[in-house]
């Protein structure tokens, strides 16, 4: 599962630094596949569905920090828990029960995210 961030953010920015997939990001601000990864060019989903990975996609959320579930790995690979939970002062980085994911699927993601 991907980790997702709750309307009881503060704001206060601790987890975004925190991302090893840079899967976090500012209330409002749009994000890209291309951030903080190895995906360039064209990308494609393996179901019919590709994009540009430059292409700004729009935010989650105007409120809060979201979390970007199609590139959060729970830090599986990176670290033994999700660092931002481990980080945010007020518990909001929790478990997204939407969005369930093996290890072995978050393990294959990460490589993917990062061309491995």
């Amino acid at each position: 599962m991907a980790i997702k961030i709750t309307d009881e953010c503060i704001n206060c920015g601790a987890c975004e630094p925190e991302c090893p997939n840079n899967a976090i990001y500012d209330a409002g601000v749009s994000w890209k596949f291309s951030d903080g990864t190895a995906l360039d060019g064209v990308i494609d989903f393996g179901d019919g569905v590709t994009l540009d990975a430059d292409d700004s996609q729009a935010a989650v959320s105007d409120e809060v920090y979201y979390i970007v579930s199609d590139k959060c790995t729970e830090c599986v690979g990176f670290h033994d828990e999700p660092q931002c939970a481990a980080v945010c002062p007020v518990d909001c980085c929790v478990d997204d029960e939407e969005v369930r994911e093996s290890e072995e699927e978050l393990l294959a993601k990460k490589a993917w995210l990062h061309a491995e």
